[in-house]
């Protein structure tokens, strides 16, 4: 750890950390940037390599922010307003209850859950015949799963499943999904911020080590818009579903390795 005298900005100075957060920022980039974050969940277990698992959400969270903002001056104008209006509630809801729980909380218990969640929804795509007839949005289904997404999102930046389970089968333009997915996730992420701090999570050291990360943003975040326009609709849904699955079968990895049976 760098230190100094005055008030200045700390910064995490080892260098496996920056072996794990480099990879883990781009591919968050990319995929906040093309893939309405399907890998949304891997950064944390990838900076958890190098520093505490409660350490690595409090410097991602800045860096999702400025992910967030960047991502919607690319894109915002797409997103579809209809569809966010069946999402808000059930984040806030979601945010306020891992606020209340965050102390007495079992973060692998949570990566559990995400991790099958991620699972269990591309298997069960993969196992129809044919392509389902899009569903409509809904306030219920939309306040149900947001709300999961906003509770799993503060506690382990791991709201994408869970939000994706809800948007995927509305079969939104690949366009429309990023920019709605994007939309949400900027709410979702300057929602936790007063209570990070409040918690502790925003300090001088995350902080600078964030700053740091930051020129890494919008190199990713172009880069999964440029991979973005290589796919049609289809193979795009396609990726996304294995994306969310591979992020799932890490998250659960993870979670069952870790998990302390009383």
């Amino acid at each position: 750890m760098h230190h100094s005298d005055g008030p200045d900005l700390d910064f995490i100075d080892t260098p496996a950390f920056y072996l794990a957060a480099i990879p883990a920022i781009l591919l968050t980039g990319i995929s906040k940037g093309g893939f309405a974050g399907a890998f949304s969940g891997l950064s944390v277990p990838l900076l958890a390599l190098a520093i505490s698992p409660l350490q690595a959400a409090g410097v991602m969270l800045p860096i999702l922010i400025f992910m967030d903002l960047f991502g919607l001056t690319q894109f915002w104008r797409k997103a579809d307003f209809k569809v966010l209006a069946t999402m808000l509630g059930g984040g806030l809801i979601g945010t306020l209850v891992g606020w209340a729980t965050f102390r007495a909380l079992d973060e692998n218990l949570v990566r559990i859950i995400v991790g099958l969640i991620a699972v269990v929804y591309p298997l069960s795509r993969w196992m129809l015949p044919a392509a389902p007839k899009p569903a409509r949005p809904g306030l219920a289904r939309g306040s149900f799963w947001t709300s999961i997404g906003g509770y799993t999102s503060f506690v382990a930046h791991a709201g994408g499943p869970p939000a994706l389970v809800y948007l995927m089968p509305l079969r939104l333009d690949k366009a429309a999904l990023v920019a709605t997915n994007g939309v949400f996730f900027t709410y979702l992420n300057l929602l936790k911020l007063p209570p990070y701090a409040m918690l502790g999570q925003i300090n001088l050291t995350n902080l600078g080590t964030a700053l740091i990360l930051s020129p890494l943003v919008p190199i990713g975040i172009k880069l999964g818009m440029w991979l973005q326009g290589r796919f049609t609709n289809e193979q795009f849904y396609r990726i996304g579903q294995t994306c969310i699955f591979l992020t799932g079968s890490k998250l659960l990895f993870d979670g069952l390795q870790n998990l302390s049976i009383p």
